[in-house]
């Protein structure tokens, strides 16, 4: 699907930006050094090797090829910032990166280690075609690339970290096991979809797409992107969730993306009668499924209440809404979870047909991801990671994306919109800031 769905306008990668503090007298030569020492790491896993074969008559996408001779010179990259160094110089360099398609006749993956902050710091922007990990296995060869000691100064990097090995629980299976599990997964559909549409239809549990208002980022867009991020502290989110009590993080994190975005299109003048909704995937990794590659990921609409103007009221009502969905996947195996999921985002496809994103409502408004990240400071050759920011897709129809994970004791932004139909893209973050402080105004903090 993301390599079916990919065009100039709609790059299907998944990225992140590090930033980090050299240690204590690192020296001049700490960067080049570091790059001479990654580009020897030549021991690429299989999915760093990937790319779409070619088979009879042209036909592509539908099989892989693998490189065994892939050039790291190609894909590693050193690149300087120009004076006077600014995150902003940074972020102006990402967006221009994360805009470009990965070559497919080459591994579906780049990385670039960037110097030249006037801080001292330095940043890595590495970005990996979605058709080949999702958001949560790419943060998990990122943070396993790390380590928790500051004197660990081993250069580990993610093309060489190969899945952990999973607990077999149940013995091996056959093939043939293998296929008729799936299939009787696959007939088990039909009287799950039953129970799901009495819980949608006749208990309204489950918010449906195309029921989203039309909104400035529910159009057509180009193939230019602009990047944003800002770190804010996880203490803030927790002592509003304990607060409000019988919401969750990821709830309190909701309403405040909720409440920027309200004040930005009121700012643009465009913010409609009815509520936003947000499309919000969510794991459906079991215990010990965390490093096993690939896209194992659900999705669940959410009422965004960008309509209502008290922000404690907002975040019941998102709070309401994040439960309500969740009860229908709540004892859904995960291939019924997946097929439902497949329902909530099917209008996304819809999007390649010509004319269907300008003529019709949009399936949901914004893609809300909160990726689970580290939860204790970590290093790389010494040097502290500082920001890990994730970045994600614009797509026609989906202008704008807001990814966050945590790390350490911060929750670190990403923020990608189109660049010609999102203006003033850096002023959602200081929306977001002024909504989390209106939501510690609102429950007594």
């Amino acid at each position: 699907m993301f390599l079916i769905g990919e065009s100039r306008e709609h790059p299907m990668h998944v990225a992140g930006l590090q930033l980090f503090e050299p240690p204590e007298g690192s020296g001049p030569d700490f960067i080049r050094d570091m790059y001479e020492t990654i580009s020897k790491n030549d021991d690429f896993q299989p999915t760093f090797r990937k790319h779409p074969a070619r088979l009879l008559g042209g036909i592509s996408n539908v099989a892989w090829a693998f490189d065994d001779d892939v050039d790291i010179d190609y894909h590693l990259r050193r690149s300087a910032l120009p004076r006077p160094g600014r995150v902003r110089d940074l972020l102006e360099l990402v967006s221009r990166l994360h805009g470009t398609l990965l070559d497919r006749h080459r591994p579906l993956w780049e990385a670039s280690l960037v110097e030249g902050l006037a801080d001292g710091r330095f940043a890595v922007y590495t970005k990996i075609h979605h058709s080949l990990l999702d958001g949560v296995s790419a943060q998990r060869l990122t943070i396993r690339s790390m380590s928790t000691d500051p004197d660990d100064h081993e250069l580990r990097v993610p093309w060489t970290l190969g899945p952990k090995p999973r607990r077999d629980r149940g013995g091996s299976r056959s093939p043939l096991q293998s296929l008729t599990g799936a299939v009787g997964s696959v007939a088990a559909l039909a009287p799950s979809t039953l129970s799901i549409a009495r819980a949608a239809l006749l208990e309204q549990q489950l918010t449906l797409p195309f029921r989203a208002p039309k909104t400035m980022f529910n159009v057509p867009i180009g193939g230019a992107r602009r990047a944003a991020a800002q770190s804010w502290p996880l203490a803030r989110f927790r002592a509003v969730k304990e607060a409000a009590s019988g919401v969750t993080v990821n709830d309190v994190v909701l309403a405040m993306c909720a409440g920027a975005l309200r004040a930005y299109l009121i700012e643009q003048d465009a913010l409609p009668d009815t509520p936003l909704v947000a499309m919000v995937p969510v794991s459906l990794r079991e215990q010990g499924e965390e490093d096993a590659g690939g896209n194992m990921v659900g999705t669940i609409l959410c009422n965004l209440a960008t309509d209502v103007n008290d922000p404690a009221k907002r975040l019941d009502a998102i709070s309401t809404s994040m439960t309500d969905n969740k009860k229908v996947f709540a004892d859904l195996p995960r291939t019924q979870a997946l097929a439902l999921s497949a329902f909530l985002v099917s209008g996304i496809a819809l999007g390649l047909v010509p004319g269907f994103v300008s003529s019709a409502p949009p399936p949901f408004n914004i893609v809300i991801s909160n990726v689970p990240g580290a939860r204790e400071p970590l290093y790389w050759n010494g040097a502290r990671l500082d920001g890990n920011y994730p970045l994600s897709i614009a797509l026609d129809g989906q202008a704008l994306n807001i990814t966050m994970t945590n790390n350490g004791d911060n929750l670190d932004f990403g923020l990608v919109g189109c660049r010609r139909s999102v203006p003033h893209l850096q002023r959602l973050l200081m929306h977001l800031e002024d909504s989390l402080t209106d939501l510690e105004r609102a429950v007594g903090i």
